[in-house]
C-alpha cells in the first residue's frame, strides 16, 4: 500500500482521538476505543514513516494529505 495513504489515514485518526478520549473522561468512561484509535494512529504513522526511502518532512505533509485526499475524489 502506499506510504501518503498510511500518514493521512494516521494523522486523521491521531486527530480524531483527541475528542475521543475526553469524551470518556468527561462521562467517567474508560477511554478504551481512544486508546485503541491511538495505538493504530501510532502504527499508521510508524509504518508510513519507515516504508517512505526518504522519510517525510513537516513541509511535505500538507501537500501529501492534499494530494491522498485529491487522489481518493477520484
Amino acid at each position: 500500500m502506499n506510504p501518503d495513504l498510511f500518514l493521512t489515514l494516521g494523522l486523521c485518526l491521531a486527530v480524531l482521538t483527541v475528542p475521543m478520549f475526553l469524551s470518556a473522561l468527561a462521562d467517567s468512561r474508560s477511554p478504551r476505543l481512544a486508546v485503541l484509535s491511538a495505538i493504530v494512529a501510532a502504527g499508521c504513522l510508524a509504518y508510513a514513516l519507515t516504508t517512505k526511502p526518504m522519510g517525510y518532512t513537516l513541509q511535505e505533509v500538507p501537500a501529501v494529505v492534499i494530494d491522498v485526499l485529491a487522489s481518493l475524489a477520484k
